[in-house]
């Protein structure tokens, strides 16, 4: 588990995914501190530098524990925003039953979404019957028995085409320059750093199934108070579009927000657009926040068909400049930042003429 402290008291706890761990949020966790926020991501059980062994792990309770753990050192009046991946959504789930007073908005990274109707098994049951039978759905992903005493449990390792080709594929690649001892000189390569970062870290995991099948239906008075806001990544192979809404459907979410471009990993490969959904919920959901001028548009020259508005928000005595833009009828926070009492109103000077 890393902890990162911003300037702005809204704490943000990042749940990973299936054979992932903390190091997946780099780049979403950099942004967010960036912007003032309070961020701890945490290791699951047997995954990122956690000490326990995925045949040490028996229960998805016991996989969760790490999570419940940071849930239960909260103090009483603190509130968090629970972000979830992939199988971490039923780690939310798991968490927000526990400790709905402690979670002001749990959000669903294109991740699995029980609900409170069925078995907790029931989204992953469905999904290995909807998606999971296809011939190539699990590509070169490894499946093992970890203890011969337990049949039921079984452990999984994503392989490298899997990866490549369900996960990563839209995580951008980065130049490279490569010496060569060579006559030819320098080189320059293409290579997906996160795509080989994942390859190095990922450790076998499990999804739990048989485990969550004889456990309990999560509560409506548990995790069904908890306020919920599912991001839909619309290049998602490995946990398609189609099966997203179908969870959305099944289990009706107070928002839904897209992120447009984003493969499963949109943490890695659109974290800036992940960082700005982030931004808008958490802007939502801050206790005494005060708007201080609503739509303003700034003077100078903008991209074609794009407006581009701010509005300046009040938090705990903190002046916030947010940035709206506007492409057709789509609505999306960019941006925010902390500006002094002096830089507003310089800026509300620019801008009295536009207003």
């Amino acid at each position: 588990m890393e902890e990162v402290v911003g300037m702005e008291e809204k704490h943000f706890v990042l749940v990973h995914g299936a054979n992932h761990g903390a190091w997946c949020w780099y780049k979403l966790k950099a942004r967010l501190v960036a912007g003032g926020h309070r961020v701890t991501a945490v290791d699951l059980a047997a995954s990122g530098i956690n000490m326990k062994r995925i045949e040490d792990v028996h229960t998805f309770q016991a996989y969760s524990e790490p999570l419940i753990s940071v849930l239960a050192s909260l103090p009483a009046e603190e509130k968090v925003i629970l972000v979830g991946h992939s199988l971490g959504g039923v780690t939310l789930a798991l968490a927000a039953d526990k400790f709905p007073q402690k979670i002001s908005v749990a959000v669903f990274v294109t991740a699995f979404m029980p609900d409170t109707t069925h078995r907790p098994s029931f989204v992953l049951e469905q999904y290995c019957e909807k998606i999971g039978k296809e011939d190539d759905s699990w590509l070169d992903t490894q499946f093992s028995q970890c203890d011969e005493s337990n049949p039921s449990h079984i452990s999984m390792l994503f392989g490298r085409e899997f990866l490549t080709i369900k996960l990563y594929q839209l995580c951008p690649p980065e130049v490279i320059n490569l010496l060569r001892i060579t006559f030819i000189g320098r080189a320059i390569v293409l290579c997906q750093i996160d795509l080989e970062l994942a390859k190095m870290l990922l450790r076998p995991g499990s999804m739990f199934i048989d485990n969550l099948s004889k456990a309990s239906k999560f509560s409506d008075e548990g995790y069904g108070s908890v306020k919920r806001v599912y991001l839909v990544c619309e290049e998602d192979i490995g946990l398609p579009k189609h099966f997203q809404h179908w969870m959305i459907q099944n289990y009706p979410v107070n928002e839904v927000m897209e992120i447009k471009g984003g493969d499963h990993m949109a943490m890695l490969s659109e974290p800036q657009k992940l960082c700005d959904c982030l931004s808008q919920i958490s802007l939502k959901t801050a206790a005494g926040v005060t708007v201080v001028c609503y739509s303003l548009r700034l003077p100078f020259d903008l991209p074609i068909n794009d407006q581009h508005y701010y509005v300046i928000v009040e938090i705990k005595k903190w002046l916030y400049i947010v940035q709206i833009r506007l492409i057709g009828d789509d609505l999306a926070v960019a941006s925010g930042y902390g500006w002094s009492e002096m830089e507003v109103a310089a800026l509300m000077d620019k801008t009295k003429a536009t207003m």
